[in-house]
């Protein structure tokens, strides 16, 4: 246990190595939620204007 305990003390910098680590995380997964939501609204107006040109899944 000594040992996890010494990792997680990251050499006596944890209190900037963690924050920085969730820091970064949380803007991955809020960029990954942004263009998740993006690609599917544009495949939203993509269907809408294929339908209102009346090429449906041809192409």
């Amino acid at each position: 246990m000594d040992g996890i305990g010494r990792f997680l003390e990251m050499g006596g910098y944890a209190a900037y190595v963690w924050p920085a680590l969730g820091l970064t995380a949380l803007v991955l997964a809020v960029l990954l939620i942004a263009s998740v939501r993006n690609a599917r609204r544009r495949e939203a107006e993509l269907a809408q204007l294929e339908a209102e040109l009346g090429r449906g899944d041809e192409g």
